[in-house]
């Protein structure tokens, strides 16, 4: 299971995307705005069956442009950068396509949890929340389609990675022996210039002539996020190229060998994988934290939804319960009466200490948003409706066992990171993609 960090920070006036957040950190996941425009659109891309507005391109810029802005970097020519946000907008189009052809669906109810985690991470409730953004002048239920559209990209990230071949424990052996399992952490960015699945000598000499191009530039002074933005075929690329904070062995091995022995702030020259060329740049270096387990003691009454418990009368019967505790009554009888989780109903729905990510991501989203002695809002899993009561946490010193599943979320984030690359680009190799951008060359695939 891959790492879940999923985080909504609230911007006006933007949705910002998942941030993988399922999904590895080097995984990023793009940060996406939707939106309606009062004036006449036009078409700047077909994307299969479907189409990207001039609106929906010129709203995505504008939030790119103020990030730029924000952080001091500098901004990208604008032609450059609209082919750039345009480019992901298209890949974000193509895997809700993909979702929904493959049968993932996003209930109103997985959107309201949604909801709730956004709210609770932004320190106010849903009605706070959508007062924010109506105030703004954005469309509350505009606002809840995207999130729809992300929490469907999310779920077809996820079922890329389990359809990976399981870490075996001869993988987990050989990196726990690695001279680079204790070493540090290197913050990191990236910027790829791709080579597409059969390509010729001369595409793959033109790739690494475009590379070498950008690294002249870099060297020339030009600011390697700004460079990222305008150049880099890479999921980050509108981020700067940022990957941010990885240790080695999370990251393929070309990658690891090519910025081990840099310091903040050099780069590497051009660097050749089978998925194209790169360029790695060290932002900063530390030494490896200590690695401490945070457990979580918290106890729950859990609603199943089977065969006479329908969803709706599962959320219908939480919220009843949702109730009777506002009302004063106890936790652990209601749990008794309510809980449909056999190991620890009769406890008073006592889950014991456990760590966060043991239960599936609602249940980690819920839980890091909750201080000792909170209950949550009812939220849903596969399983059911929930109410959760924090009572405590800790924090352990790591274990043989913490060390060894560490390791095998390491190998399992620096493959999830090269399959999801792979299956995204196979996704636009095959589409049918017109673009229809003054000064692009339309291209169909």
């Amino acid at each position: 299971m891959i790492q879940n960090c999923r985080s909504w920070p609230l911007r006006a006036a933007t949705f910002i995307a998942l941030t993988s957040c399922l999904l590895a950190p080097a995984v990023a996941m793009a940060q996406m705005m939707a939106g309606t425009n009062n004036s006449i659109d036009s078409i700047v891309a077909l994307v299969d069956e479907d189409v990207i507005l001039r609106s929906e391109l010129d709203l995505a810029v504008a939030g790119i442009v103020d990030r730029v802005r924000a952080s001091g970097e500098s901004m990208p020519p604008m032609n450059l950068l609209e082919s750039q946000v345009l480019e992901r907008l298209i890949i974000r189009e193509l895997q809700i396509q993909r979702a929904l052809q493959t049968g993932i669906r996003i209930s109103d109810a997985d959107i309201d949890q949604a909801l709730v985690t956004l709210s609770q991470q932004n320190g106010m409730t849903v009605q706070q929340l959508r007062q924010v953004i109506e105030g703004d002048g954005e469309d509350f239920a505009e606002f809840r389609r995207n999130i729809g559209e992300e929490l469907m990209t999310e779920r077809l990230r996820q079922r890329i990675v389990n359809g990976m071949d399981p870490i075996t424990d001869t993988e987990v052996d050989i990196l726990l022996a690695s001279e680079d399992l204790g070493g540090g952490e290197y913050n990191v960015s990236h910027i790829m210039v791709v080579i597409p699945d059969g390509s010729t000598p001369t595409q793959i000499s033109e790739a690494q002539a475009k590379a070498d191009d950008i690294y002249n530039r870099l060297t020339e002074g030009l600011d390697f996020a700004s460079a990222a933005i305008s150049y880099s075929d890479s999921q980050e690329a509108l981020e700067g190229g940022l990957v941010g904070w990885r240790d080695l062995n999370s990251v393929p091995a070309f990658f690891a060998d090519a910025v081990r022995d840099l310091r903040p702030p050099e780069f590497t020259q051009p660097i050749r994988s089978p998925a194209g060329f790169h360029i790695l740049k060290v932002n900063d270096y530390r030494e490896q934290r200590q690695v401490v387990i945070k457990e979580y003691h918290a106890r729950h009454i859990m609603v199943e939804v089977d065969e006479l418990m329908t969803p709706r009368l599962a959320m219908d019967t939480i919220i009843e319960v949702k109730g009777k505790l506002d009302d004063g009554e106890e936790f652990a009888a209601l749990a008794k009466e309510y809980s449909d989780d056999p190991t620890s109903a009769n406890l008073g729905g006592d889950m014991g200490w456990f760590q966060a990510e043991a239960f599936g991501d609602r249940v980690y989203q819920t839980l890091i948003a909750m201080q000792a002695g909170q209950t949550s809002e009812p939220f849903q899993t596969m399983g059911g409706w929930h109410i959760m009561e924090l009572l405590d946490t800790r924090e352990m010193d790591r274990t043989e066992l913490a060390i060894r599943a560490e390791a095998r979320e390491k190998i399992m984030m620096r493959k999830a990171d090269q399959e999801i690359e792979k299956v995204l680009r196979q996704f636009r190799d095959e589409a049918f993609v017109e673009i229809r951008l003054a000064g692009s060359e339309s291209g169909s695939g």
